[in-house]
C-alpha cells in the first residue's frame, strides 16, 4: 500500500468510529478476518463486524472514540486510540492500541490491546487499585 493508501484507510476506519456505522465497518473488513477483542468472549469474524457495531451501540450508546496517532510498517497498520464511557455517574477513560494486518487494503486480522481491569472493577462495583502503590 502507498502512504496515501494507508492515510485512507485510517481516515475511513476513524470516521467509521465517528458515525459508529456497522456498514462502514465492515467494508474495512475481509469476510474472513479475524478480530482478537478483549472486550468480548470470543474471537469474532470479519462478517461480523457489523453485529458487534449494533451490540456496542446498545450495551454503550454514550461511548467515544478518539484518534491519537498511527503508524505503519508493511501492511501493519497501528492506531491508538482513546475512549471513553458513561457508567451511571462515572465516566471512564482509558486508551488502547489496534494492531491491524491489512490485506489489499482491507483487515484480515485485527488485535486491540487494552487495558480492561478499570473497567471490571467498575461492574464489579470496586474500586480499581493499581497493583503497584507508590508513596505519596
Amino acid at each position: 500500500m502507498t502512504d496515501l493508501e494507508k492515510q485512507t484507510f485510517v481516515d475511513r476506519f476513524a470516521a467509521a468510529w465517528a458515525a459508529k456505522d456497522g456498514a462502514a465497518f465492515l467494508a474495512l473488513w475481509h469476510p474472513e478476518g479475524q478480530l482478537h477483542y478483549p472486550f468480548a468472549n470470543r474471537m469474532i469474524r470479519g462478517d461480523e463486524i457489523g453485529m458487534l457495531n449494533d451490540l456496542t451501540k446498545v450495551d454503550a450508546p454514550h461511548l467515544t472514540w478518539s484518534l491519537v496517532g498511527w503508524t505503519t510498517r508493511g501492511d501493519v497498520v497501528v492506531i491508538e486510540w482513546e475512549s471513553s464511557n458513561r457508567y451511571g455517574e462515572h465516566l471512564v477513560t482509558w486508551r488502547g492500541v489496534d494492531k491491524l494486518t491489512l490485506r489489499d487494503g482491507r483487515i484480515i486480522e485485527e488485535v486491540v490491546y487494552a487495558d480492561t481491569a478499570p473497567l471490571q472493577a467498575l461492574r464489579q462495583g470496586k474500586p480499581f487499585e493499581a497493583l503497584i502503590q507508590l508513596p505519596d
